[in-house]
């Protein structure tokens, strides 16, 4: 379990954060077809990607690493980081609690050493 939020309303969670990029209000972030979240930013954009998932309590993000650039820690850090930062400046008021572990889980693409 990657990142987590912790949510009554998964769904209207991650459609909250869709709305707010569609309509420019989240402009660091962007999402592709299949759902999946990368940072906007040029030096980071589709270095990775996260997979949001609904569960029943929660909202969960797996990270998936590019098959054009190797998946770093510095990467992992900065996708789950900023990715945290934008949930509670824009959508803190849908969740309670936001988890991200130090390291990968199993779902989780495995970063490599920097």
């Amino acid at each position: 379990m990657s990142i987590s939020f912790l949510t009554d309303n998964p769904t209207k969670l991650l459609k909250d954060f869709k709305k707010k990029i569609d309509d420019g209000e989240v402009v660091t972030w962007s999402y592709d077809k299949d759902g999946d979240f990368t940072h906007a930013p040029d030096q980071w954009k589709n270095k990775a990607w996260l997979k949001p998932t609904e569960e029943a309590d929660r909202l969960r993000f797996n990270i998936i690493g590019s098959n054009k650039y190797e998946l770093t820690w510095t990467i992992y850090s900065v996708y789950h980081g900023r990715f945290m930062e934008a949930m509670i400046r824009h959508c803190r008021a849908l969740y309670t609690v936001a988890r991200s572990p130090s390291k990968p889980t199993d779902n989780d693409a495995k970063p490599v050493s920097d």
